[in-house]
């Protein structure tokens, strides 16, 4: 079920965005943002990988230097099926996790000095488990295709606001039924949309994830738990993290409130992480 809602939102940016360049330039800007998009989704998957660790002065370590580590993150991937990760510590009090690379065998697991503080064995191999998850299931991909197609309509948007600014937003738009009125909703809305829409792909992955660390550690109370130390300790400790790399944490290093603006949430509700983990080890999962 995940994964067809996670399709059906991809093909629904991919559509927005379609629109949008179809808005401003015909038939030829339709074409011109799906190519726009594949060229950018090249470089993301590419070089998106190194571009956060980068952001975030993670650096490697080896076995030797975090032996009790490196060796979980090892013993987890091998209960995972996968190819051992580079391990990467990012020197910041902020207790959270993330993992990227483009694939299984180009991927990493970064944690802070914060968690490793703060989490005892249980909790941190939950973690870990986790950022496996979306390893395991593609998740980094996903995330960061959706995020470029979404960042790409922001782009489209923004200039299309300058086009209409100085001289109209396409040739053909005096046979266009909706015309100045339709272009300037869709300047508005479709960002809006499309930001709506990569926060729903976020947070069903995250759910996902959730669901494969208890399956790797067989023990979904060690996640759970981690999930409600860290969700406390983000309300004390100021995030130091870019907004467009909050999906990719294991916890939203960004608080945000309820109800609608839960919508641009990048996370699901922790407490709901946790009642289902907590739930799947009262069905002795």
């Amino acid at each position: 079920m995940h994964t067809l809602r996670v399709a059906f939102l991809m093909a629904l940016l991919t559509v927005l965005l379609v629109l949008l360049g179809g808005f401003f330039g015909g038939q030829s800007g339709a074409t011109m943002a799906l190519i726009f998009a594949g060229v950018m989704n090249f470089f993301s998957y590419w070089f998106s990988d190194k571009m956060v660790l980068a952001m975030y002065r993670a650096r490697e370590v080896t076995e030797a230097e975090a032996p009790e580590l490196y060796s979980m993150v090892r013993r987890l991937a091998q209960q995972a099926g996968l190819p051992m990760p580079r391990v990467y510590i990012v020197p910041t009090d902020m207790p959270n996790a993330f993992a990227t690379g483009r694939n299984p065998q180009h991927s990493a697991v970064a944690v802070t000095e914060g968690i490793l503080r703060i989490l005892n064995r249980e909790e941190l191999e939950g973690v870990i488990a986790h950022e496996l998850g979306h390893i395991r299931n593609r998740d980094i991909l996903i995330s960061s295709i959706a995020a470029t197609i979404a960042g790409a309509i922001s782009y489209l948007a923004w200039m299309g606001q300058w086009s209409m600014m100085f001289g109209g937003f396409s040739n053909d738009d005096e046979d266009s039924p909706l015309g100045w009125i339709g272009a300037l909703l869709a300047i508005i809305v479709m960002p809006i949309a499309a930001t709506m829409v990569q926060m729903a792909i976020s947070r069903s992955r995250e759910f996902t994830a959730d669901a494969t660390a208890a399956q790797i550690t067989r023990n979904p109370l060690g996640l759970a738990n981690a999930l409600r130390q860290l969700e406390r300790a983000a309300e004390m400790v100021p995030a130091q993290v870019n907004p467009a790399t909050s999906h990719m944490f294991i916890v939203n290093p960004l608080r945000g409130g309820q109800s609608f603006a839960s919508l641009f949430s990048t996370h699901p509700p922790t407490e709901e992480r946790i009642a289902r983990l907590e739930a799947m080890a009262r069905g002795r999962f």
